[in-house]
Parts: structure tokens; C-alpha cells; sequence
């Protein structure tokens, strides 16, 4: 147990989750009192202890399904053959009482029907036990695993589900709801049937997807499984590279982290520099200590919230990245005075309007990328000529409140850099900021330019992730 137990925290923290030396020793604890069998208890126990942050929760329930599929000194199949044959046969002579057969053999002596018969069966009553006993059939019928054979498991996954035609299960579950009921079904009857039959078929899957899992381990070891099924945590996605379900993650994640801003820019407000000596105040407060002034009172400033100006470059190479961030800006509008967004390409158009007066935030993103004029010539990236344009229109509205915000990866396609501007816009702002979706060792490399644009701000942060941008929040802040 203790070597499963150090493989299984080595794996998490190679996962990204922050286990510490003190977790693992009450994880330890609490596992003394929970039984291995009992694997739902020990699974909760473990995360109670380990996890942290509910955005880490599957990548932790990864983890537990490898590295406790298997258990016991001969790390055996969690469920042995007998047991699933002990349950065939009981359904089996419930079946054939009164006709006067004997109910012999095992599982493996189904017929294709038989077998789906007993899965409908199963779904119909939400058996979970013959829903598992026969995932495994149905993985050792159809899914061909092959020692040694380096497949992945959605192919096995594949396999098995393309026998078992689930879909057409469903519609003969509601056909048998019907007739049981001996007639239709109320609309509202119809959809609660139906959610819960859509969710016992999704159970099933998850259980034949848990054996695939246990024979890949048994086969290639917990250790080369969790690696290859080992994801990246939410805060780990790069914006570049997000899919649709790991972009929309990414935006539950946004609204925390502005609030956080809003947080510490209150508290930086309410705790700022002391202003001038409050005279009357001081001699008011000394009369208690015989005219002697031992608490000077000071006026404390009301500073105003600060402005920003984001400046986005939404060409094809960063666009993944130009699309996230607008989305922090539209959280980020009730934390500053004034936000002004602009977007550019070769040319750059303000698209400030377009996030006003707006609850949905894509679709002011779809105007942005439909409406806004950001093409002067080809199209092609030329930052010098955008912020050239955003100088000479828009540079005059730079204050000492502003920060200006920069997104992009400085690839310029060799055109003329005009660093100047951002050199005249660092001196009448109040900060200037770059954030880099690119790794820091692309930087400065073949077309990219950031480091002659870095040198006029307060830095340039390189921005891949969740994790970077708030790190990169804190600054702000």
C-alpha cells in the first residue's frame, strides 16, 4: 500500500495538483479507517484530503481510476469471473422457472441477443451490479485487446460501443416504458424517462470505459497509463491550443479572477500612501493626551479607479489567445473608470461600443471579428503601422491614470517596428504592460520583435495559460 500510495502522489503532482508533505500524511491517516473494497469511500477520503480546488477533481479521479483499478498483492481484476457467472446464473434460472430447464453455463455461453437482452434489462432496472458484470463481457467480446498491442483506449471504446448499439437501446427502453404504462406518456412522463434512461447508457459507458482502463493497466502498468492518460489542469491549457470544452472552463475561471482584482485594487485604494498632516484633526484628537499631539492624523487621498486601454492584435496566429483575453476585458469593465478596447491587424479600429450595453459576450466578440477594420493593406501582421495610426488618432487620450495593455507576439512580418510609439505612450502613462502567448524562447526569433517594444514598458509577461494570467493579475493589481 505504501508503494501505491507514493506512486499515486508522485502521479498527481506530475499532474500539476498540489499535494504537500502534509496532505499526504493525513491522506495516509485516513485511509487506515476505510476499507481499499469500499472504493467509493476511499476515493472521497483521498480527495478530501489531496484536492483542493474543484477544478482539479477529474484530473485527480484520473489519476485514482489507475492507479486503484487493480489492487491486491497479484493486482487481479477487481471482479472475478465467478462472481459475474454466480450473477448470470441466478437471473438465468429466474428466467426459466416452470419450464423445466436447468440453467447452466456461464456469460460466455451468450448469445449476441441473450446478451443484449440482459442489458436492457439491466438499464431498465438500473442494475448497477449486472451493469458492470456486463461491461466486462462486452469488453472481452468485442473490444480485441491484445497484450502488448500499443492502442489507446478510445480505440477499444470504439470497438466495444460499435457492437452494442446504445442508441437504439434507448428507443427500446422508451418503447417498454410505454407499454408498461399501457398507452402514451405525458410530454413531461416522456423527458424524465428519458433523461434517466440517457443517464444509466452514460453509467454504462463510464463502467466499460473502467474495464478498458483495468486491462490497459494490468497490461502496461499504472505508472505508462497514467502518463499517457495525464492532462493538463485547467489553469495548465494554453489559450492557443484550448478546445471548445477546455475554452469554456477557461471562462468559468475568468469572473474569480477579476473579482480577486477587484479585491486587491479596493485594498490598495483604502490602504495607499498617506497624504498632507490634517492640522485640526491632530489638535482635536490631543486633547485627550493634555494638548500633546502623539497621533498625528493625516488626510488620506480618494484616488479615482484607474483606466485601461487594451491594444489586442487578433490576427490568425494569436487569435485563440486575442479571443480570451477581450473576454477578461469584458470582465475586467466594472473593476476600472473607463476600459477602451482597440484591435488591429495591419490596421486597428476601437471596439469599445461593442462590449457596452451587452450581457453575451461572443456575440460581441463575432462583431469584433466581422466588424471592426483592422485590414489596411494584406492583412498581414504590421504592429509599427497600427500603433503609428493609434498614436496619431488616439495618443492624446493617454493620461498619468491610464495602463495600457498589449497583447500579441510581436511577429511583424519585417515591417517597421515604430517603437517610438510605445516609448511616448510609456511617458504619459501611468504603466505599460505586454503580455506574450508565445514561450519565451520564441521570443526575439525570426520575425518577432518584442524585445524592441519591451524595453520602453514595465514588462513583458509571457502569458500561455490560466496560471500566467493570474500570476500576471497580481501585477496588475
Amino acid at each position: 500500500m505504501l508503494d501505491l500510495m507514493a506512486g499515486f502522489v508522485a502521479e498527481l503532482r506530475n499532474a500539476g495538483l498540489p499535494v504537500s508533505l502534509t496532505e499526504n500524511l493525513d491522506a495516509m491517516e485516513a485511509v487506515q479507517h476505510i476499507p481499499i473494497e469500499d472504493r467509493e469511500a476511499f476515493k472521497y477520503a483521498l480527495g478530501a484530503t489531496m484536492v483542493k480546488n474543484n477544478a482539479h477533481w477529474r484530473a485527480f479521479e484520473t489519476v485514482f481510476e489507475v492507479y486503484f483499478s487493480l489492487r491486491g498483492p497479484e493486482y487481479k481484476l477487481v471482479e472475478g469471473d465467478s462472481a459475474i457467472d454466480e450473477m448470470w446464473r441466478e437471473m438465468q434460472e429466474a428466467q426459466q422457472q416452470g419450464d423445466g430447464k436447468s440453467g447452466g453455463g456461464g456469460m460466455d455461453s451468450l448469445t449476441p441477443e441473450e446478451l443484449m437482452n440482459l442489458l436492457m434489462q439491466a438499464l431498465k432496472n438500473g442494475d448497477q451490479g449486472m451493469m458492470r458484470a456486463l461491461a466486462k463481457q462486452a469488453v472481452q467480446r468485442f473490444a480485441g485487446m491484445e497484450p502488448g498491442r500499443p492502442v489507446g483506449g478510445t480505440y477499444y471504446l470504439y470497438r466495444t460501443l460499435r457492437n452494442l448499439d446504445l442508441e437504439g437501446m434507448q428507443d427500446k427502453l422508451m418503447e417498454a416504458s410505454k407499454q408498461e404504462v399501457g398507452g402514451e406518456l405525458t410530454p413531461l412522463e416522456e423527458r424524465l424517462e428519458k433523461d434517466e434512461f440517457d443517464s444509466r447508457i452514460e453509467q454504462f459507458k463510464k463502467e466499460i470505459e473502467a474495464e478498458i482502463r483495468r486491462r490497459l493497466v494490468a497490461d502496461r502498468g499504472a505508472e505508462a497509463m497514467a502518463k499517457t492518460l495525464r492532462k493538463p489542469l485547467p489553469e495548465d491549457v494554453e489559450f492557443m491550443h484550448a478546445s471548445r470544452d477546455e475554452m469554456q472552463a477557461l471562462k468559468k475561471s475568468l469572473y474569480p479572477l477579476t473579482r480577486k482584482l477587484a479585491a486587491r485594487l479596493a485594498r490598495k485604494r483604502r490602504h495607499g500612501r498617506k497624504g498632507p498632516l490634517d492640522f485640526r484633526n491632530t489638535v482635536r484628537h490631543s486633547l485627550s493626551s493634555g494638548g500633546v499631539p502623539i497621533d498625528p492624523k493625516f488626510k488620506y487621498p480618494r484616488p479615482a479607479k484607474p483606466e485601461l486601454v487594451v491594444i489586442a492584435d487578433i490576427s490568425g496566429s494569436v487569435a485563440a489567445f486575442a479571443r480570451f483575453t477581450l473576454m477578461l476585458v469584458y470582465a475586467l469593465q466594472g473593476q476600472f473608470s473607463k476600459v477602451r478596447s482597440f484591435v488591429f491587424i495591419d490596421g486597428i479600429d476601437e471596439v469599445t461600443d461593442y462590449f457596452k450595453n451587452t450581457e453575451d459576450i461572443q456575440e460581441a466578440i463575432h462583431r469584433v471579428n466581422t466588424e471592426a477594420d483592422v485590414v489596411w493593406v494584406d492583412g498581414h501582421s504590421d504592429y509599427g503601422h497600427a500603433f503609428e495610426v493609434f498614436w496619431d488618432k488616439w495618443g492624446k487620450e493617454i493620461s498619468p491614470k491610464t495602463t495600457v495593455l498589449l497583447l500579441g507576439d510581436a511577429r511583424n512580418n519585417y515591417h517597421a517596428n515604430q517603437a517610438w510609439v510605445i516609448k511616448n505612450i510609456r511617458q504619459k502613462a501611468r504603466h505599460v504592460y505586454w503580455l506574450n502567448p508565445e514561450p519565451k524562447s520564441y521570443w526575439n526569433t525570426g520575425d518577432s520583435i518584442v524585445g524592441d517594444y519591451g524595453t520602453h514598458t514595465d514588462g513583458v509577461f509571457e502569458c500561455r495559460n490560466l496560471r500566467q494570467l493570474e500570476a500576471f493579475v497580481e501585477k496588475l493589481a
